[in-house]
Order: structure tokens, then C-alpha cells, then sequence
């Protein structure tokens, strides 16, 4: 059922209801709450200056009481970060790269992990790289490459460009477990749009933040410690992790805590955990639950979806994954173009923000939209789509729904292409 009508009108200053957002799968829009907890953050250092951090550190405790519910895992122990490139590197910094130098990752990751471990292998680090498609086989032969001398396996539950979920993550960390190697999953791109949890990977990391699809803003990121965190002793270490024992006189050499603090930083602005808090209370009073926002999710994307497939587009223009159901992916449409990076600007140009990644154009529907709005979308899609099949050159399409059939030119209205040429043998 369409939701904006109840909805949209908390979202009045990134003006929802008149704007065709389809940045969901990468910035949604914040709830007008958010702003009062912005103010909040403000109202507490001017009253209290320095003595502002007790209550800053009740916001990042209603924080992690807001992303354990996404998690899934009430009593999960989290580090809280600015990005989950910081917290990323924390976790790291603690593996014992000299007795297990190798790390297991995917072609599929985000740029904080493709980077990072690029930039590691260029210094000596042994990184495999494992394709990521098909999904559906992925936790399994990421199982296979680990052994003894693998320090950890770092793979997405949602693949960021194309949606896809990665099934079996618990046989993954079965796999780990047995070899001693850890798991670290990023649940970016699954909390808030993906149902998550812990049951079955309860020795992996977690790694994820607020930014998407739970519309916290920058500034809101985690890391969840399996319980046998205590025995790493991560070398970027925050001098937020000896915060508790200030006071008195340092021991020598350096300690850790338990628990998070041992994954701490250092000073941070807390006007993003401040917005947070605001936030999930607004999620908990309007019933923005984990399973709601699924559904509402599979409903929109669906949408989305049966639009673009009705405009029966060249597969070598633009196409989208039709394999498996619509359950095995996330949060947004992946289209995959050639031309993706300009019908993302010629969209920008009609007034549907998007957004491209490599050869994928990505379609984020939010709770806050209206199918009114997801079918203006469309429409302006199929409009900059004729746009592009008259400019592409002449083309042969070859494999796929639309084998053995030629192009030049040529409007697309619907499934029928007028102007050009389209034959079938």
C-alpha cells in the first residue's frame, strides 16, 4: 500500500512530495526531526561546553539501542564510528597479518573495502579476490579459499551495485569458525531495507552505518564485536579507549577495555548521533520496523521494475538481472547500460535524481514516494531511453529476450518501436 500520503508531510524541508528522489539506495531524505536533534546537539555545548560529553554519550547509547533493533541482536556489543572506514580499519589493525597473511575478499565489495585492500596488496598483503557473481554460489566458494593462513574474510550482504543479496553467510562462517579465521560482513546496504541478523554468523564482525536507508545522516556508523573480541588489540587504537581511566595514573604501555571501548576513537562531533537518536524514535512512533520497511521496499522496486520491462528496451541498450525472485535482491533497481553514467545525467536533467555506479544505473524508491511519483520516474525514463536509441549507433543484439533483432533509431512507445528497424526471423 502506497505510504506517502501518511508519510510525506515528516519530510517537509527536503520537500518529498514535490521532487522525484529516487536516491534511496544511497542518500534518503531525512525526517524533520532530525533538524530538532541537530538543534538539541547545539542547545547542550552552548549550556554546558566540555561538560556536554555525558549527555552526548546517552545519545550514542539510544544510537546503539536504535541499530540493534535493525540488527536484530539486542545485547550486540558495537563500536560506533564517523565511517565505516575508520571502523574498518580499527578491525584491521587488530588481525595478526604476520602468522595469517592473507585476506579473502570480493570484486563486488564498496569502494572502503576495494580500496583499502587494494592499496594493502600494493604493500606486500596477500588479498584474494573472489568474483562475486553468481551470488547465490559466492559464501560458498569464499568458504573454499579460506584455510590456515587466512586472517579474515570481508564480504557485503547486499552487493552495492547491482542489489544482490548473498545467501548462505552462515555457512561462511561456519567455515571461518573451523579455520579460525574471522568474518567480517558489510550490512550497509541491507539494514533498514533488507530484514538482518546475527543468528548464525553470531562470531562475525558487522560493519555498517546509517547513512541509507535508515536516514541518519553521515556520522553514524558501527561495528559489531563478536564475543571474542577481548583477545584482538587493534594497533589504531583511540585515546577514547582509555576514556573511563583519565583520572587516574596511566599504567605503562598500552591497554585496553572491554568491550567497544576497546574499538574506540577519539573526539567526534556528536551532532550526528544527536539527529540519530531523533530519528529511530521517529522510526519506532511510525512503525518503521524492519519487516514494514521490506515490504514497502519489494512493493516499489517492483513497481519500478514491471515499468522498465514493459518498455521491452534493447538488452544492449540497458537490461536488468530477471534471474532469481524479486526476494533475492535489496533495496533498489539495478539497471546495467553501457550508457549508464549518461541516462543518470539525463534523468538529473528531467528532475529524477539517481545515481550511476560503472555500468549500473541505480533506481532507489523510499517509503516517503508515491506511486504517482515512481510512475512519473518511469515515464521520464522511457523519455531519455527514445533519446538514447536515437543516438546509438546502428546495433545487433545478440542473446537475451530480444536475440536476432536489429536496431537503428527508431522511438520506443511501450514495447513497440516505430521509426527504425526491428525485425524478428
Amino acid at each position: 500500500m502506497d505510504q506517502s500520503a501518511r508519510l510525506a508531510p515528516h519530510y517537509s524541508r527536503f520537500r518529498v512530495s514535490e521532487r522525484l528522489l529516487l536516491t534511496g539506495h544511497s542518500h534518503q531524505a531525512w525526517p524533520d526531526v532530525a533538524l530538532a536533534g541537530q538543534i538539541d546537539a547545539f542547545m547542550d555545548a552552548a549550556r554546558d561546553a566540555d561538560g556536554k560529553w555525558p549527555l552526548a554519550f546517552k545519545q550514542a547509547d539510544r544510537v546503539r539501542d536504535g541499530l540493534r533493533r535493525f540488527l536484530g541482536d539486542p545485547h550486540a556489543e558495537l563500536a560506533l564510528g564517523a565511517s565505516t572506514h575508520d571502523l574498518v580499519l580499527r578491525f584491521l589493525s587488530a588481525l595478526d597479518l604476520r602468522r595469517r597473511p592473507r585476506l579473502v575478499t570480493t570484486d563486488g565489495e564498496f569502494h572502503t573495502l576495494r580500496r583499502q585492500l587494494a592499496r594493502l596488496a600494493e604493500e606486500g598483503v596477500e588479498v584474494r579476490v573472489v568474483p562475486a557473481r553468481p551470488a547465490d554460489t559466492l559464501a560458498g566458494r569464499l568458504a573454499g579459499a579460506v584455510d590456515g593462513g587466512t586472517a579474515a574474510v570481508l564480504v557485503s550482504a547486499v552487493l552495492f551495485e547491482d542489489a544482490r543479496i548473498v545467501p548462505g553467510l552462515d555457512v561462511l562462517a561456519g567455515a571461518c569458525l573451523r579455520s579460525g579465521t574471522e568474518l567480517l560482513v558489510d550490512a550497509y546496504h541491507a539494514l533498514g531495507v533488507v530484514p538482518f541478523g546475527t543468528a548464525g554468523i553470531e562470531q562475525a564482525w558487522v560493519v555498517g552505518g546509517g547513512y541509507k536507508y535508515l536516514q541518519l545522516g553521515e556520522g553514524n556508523c558501527f561495528l559489531r564485536l563478536p564475543g571474542h573480541a577481548d583477545r584482538l588489540r587493534p594497533v589504531i587504537t583511540g585515546w577514547f579507549s582509555e576514556f573511563g581511566e583519565l583520572a587516574g595514573e596511566q599504567p605503562p604501555g598500552v591497554t585496553y577495555p572491554a568491550g567497544a571501548p576497546r574499538f574506540a576513537g577519539a573526539t567526534y562531533d556528536p551532532t550526528s548521533h544527536y539527529r540519530a537518536a531523533r530519528v529511530f524514535d521517529f522510526f519506532a512512533g511510525q512503525g518503521l520496523t524492519p519487516a514494514f520497511l521490506r515490504a514497502v521496499s519489494l512493493r516499489q522496486v517492483g513497481l519500478l521494475a514491471a515499468r522498465f520491462d514493459a518498455l521491452d528496451v534493447p538488452e544492449h541498450l540497458v537490461t536488468r538481472d530477471r534471474t532469481g525472485r524479486a526476494e533475492d535482491f535489496g533495496g533498489f533497481l539495478a539497471l546495467r547500460s553501457p550508457y549508464a553514467g549518461r541516462l543518470r545525467a539525463g534523468l538529473a536533467a528531467r528532475g529524477v535524481q539517481a545515481d550511476s555506479r560503472g555500468g549500473y544505473l541505480r533506481l532507489g524508491p523510499a517509503p516517503y514516494l508515491s506511486d504517482e511519483q515512481l510512475e512519473r520516474a518511469a515515464e521520464l525514463l522511457a523519455e531519455e531511453i527514445r533519446d538514447l536509441m536515437r543516438t546509438v549507433p546502428r546495433a545487433c543484439v545478440t542473446g537475451g529476450t530480444h536475440a536476432d533483432r536489429t536496431y537503428a533509431g527508431g522511438t520506443l512507445t511501450g514495447g513497440t518501436l516505430t521509426g527504425g528497424t526491428g525485425r524478428r526471423p
